[in-house]
């Protein structure tokens, strides 16, 4: 049997553990290499990389994604989108979500993983309609969560639902590092029972367990693993590529990966690793193993973004505190999956609620329109009183949210005027307007700045 890769250490790794601040300057030597490695897929794009691309890295996230598409001409493409969210946080309508797809792929994304952070089906129709559509690979995903309404019955007739939609995998992906070897084995076995497409599976280092779980997946049957190059990999990252390769070839699995190119990879993201510890981008909390995650729940990317949070306001102190309260606030909430942009609102409203020593003293906006039902269906019953303190006398909304919404296009380009210059920055636009306009006027005054120097050399 076959056992093919997708690597990480271009998306996930990278946001996992230095919350995705790696510019494309820090990896592009290596694209090449990459390209001839022998990979499924290449993670790339999607996630939180198009928000740190305009927020930090003052990049456009298109063009990244174009240059990457250059560089890797033999690879699959990959990108994670968060079905009717896309790459922001909150639902935004059909127009956009389709435009959004369309663009992806044309700009050079292969496979789209999509995903609902709260498995709610009806938030991922559009987004696969529109990938196949567009002729891209459909990896429509179960977010796997432990609680007491998560079970293996419950994942196997969510599984269905997504195979009816027309998807070419399922991707399982665990964004905490809590599914169990044995939980693993359990879930890969009867996905495979009962549906026909490809199982992938994605997970975490961040408890300990990603390696073994990994491992028995792929003896369940698993078609495709997700893994990160060594020294990007552990911790709150993915297990390591190269170990993986090594296990599951002693196993007697087919792995088509080319370790002398794998060394060459490893051997460039190392200085990039060590430049990240220097400048405490990458802090040694995240690269270790939590056990305790095993009850919080929290991703990597989160833990991540929850130690930056403390650090900025001198609170790092109060991390065990957030941690305990974490699973506090997503019981509240129904048992949501702690993933995008679910485990922002819980973290955020855990640490609100520690750093304010009063449960919901304050309550964020996303929390708010998450009870409002703007998010989709909860996967359990949400804290009545914490719904009435919010809500007061006013029913949530039960259809899918984004069919209340009014088209997008056509009012963005009003907004935006002649400061966008294609359809790509349209979208970037309505994802995050007050960091795209900034992003355009840097653009444009760089533009401006380049064509007065020429004109100065001309003369």
């Amino acid at each position: 049997m076959k056992v093919n890769f997708t690597e990480t250490v271009l998306r996930d790794a990278n946001q996992s553990l230095i919350a995705t601040r790696m510019p494309f300057a820090d990896f592009e030597p290596v694209l090449s290499k990459l390209d001839k490695a022998g990979y499924y897929s290449l993670e790339c794009w999607g996630g939180a990389t198009f928000d740190s691309c305009l927020r930090y890295l003052n990049e456009d996230p298109w063009e990244r994604l174009r240059k990457i598409r250059a560089a890797c001409p033999n690879s699959k493409l990959q990108m994670l989108l968060r079905g009717q969210n896309l790459l922001g946080y909150k639902h935004y309508p059909d127009d956009v979500v389709r435009l959004f797809v369309k663009k992806s792929v044309e700009n050079g994304i292969d496979i789209i993983r999509i995903f609902d952070a709260l498995n709610d089906v009806r938030n991922i129709e559009v987004a696969v309609d529109e990938t196949l559509k567009n002729g891209a690979v459909a990896s429509g995903t179960i977010c796997y969560t432990v609680s007491p309404i998560h079970n293996l019955e419950s994942y196997v007739k969510l599984a269905k639902q997504i195979e009816s939609l027309g998807v070419n995998t399922i991707c399982v992906k665990d964004m905490a590092g809590i599914m169990s070897p044995k939980a693993g084995y359990d879930l890969v076995k009867a996905l495979k029972e009962n549906v026909k497409v490809p199982i992938v599976v994605h997970t975490h280092s961040t408890t300990g367990l990603g390696f073994m779980t990994l491992l028995k997946c792929v003896e369940a049957g698993a078609d495709v693993i997700d893994t990160a190059i060594s020294c990007f990999s552990g911790g709150t990252s993915q297990p390591a590529t190269e170990t993986m390769a090594y296990v599951l070839r002693e196993y007697g699995y087919e792995v088509s990966l080319d370790d002398k190119i794998l060394k060459e990879i490893n051997d460039f993201f190392t200085p990039v690793r060590k430049q990240a510890l220097d400048s405490k981008l990458l802090n040694p909390v995240v690269m270790g193993t939590r056990p305790d995650a095993l009850s919080s729940q929290i991703p990597g990317g989160m833990l991540s973004n929850l130690v930056a949070q403390l650090t900025a306001q001198n609170k790092l102190e109060k991390l065990d505190e957030v941690l305990e309260e974490t699973p506090r606030v997503r019981e509240d909430l129904g048992y949501p999956p702690l993933v995008t942009p679910m485990s922002q609102m819980v973290g955020v409203q855990a640490t609100q609620n520690v750093l304010a020593g009063e449960r919901y003293k304050n309550v964020s906006k996303e929390v708010k329109a998450y009870l409002k039902g703007e998010y989709g269906k909860a996967p359990g019953e949400v804290n009545k009183e914490l719904q009435k303190k919010v809500l007061g006398d006013e029913e949530p909304v039960t259809c899918r949210f984004a069919d209340t919404l009014e088209p997008g296009i056509e009012k963005a380009k009003r907004e935006l005027g002649d400061k966008a210059v294609s359809d790509e920055d349209l979208l970037s636009y309505i994802a995050f307007p007050s960091q795209a306009e900034a992003f355009f006027k840097k653009r444009e005054e760089r533009r401006k700045n380049t064509f007065s120097y020429s004109i100065k050399r001309i003369d």
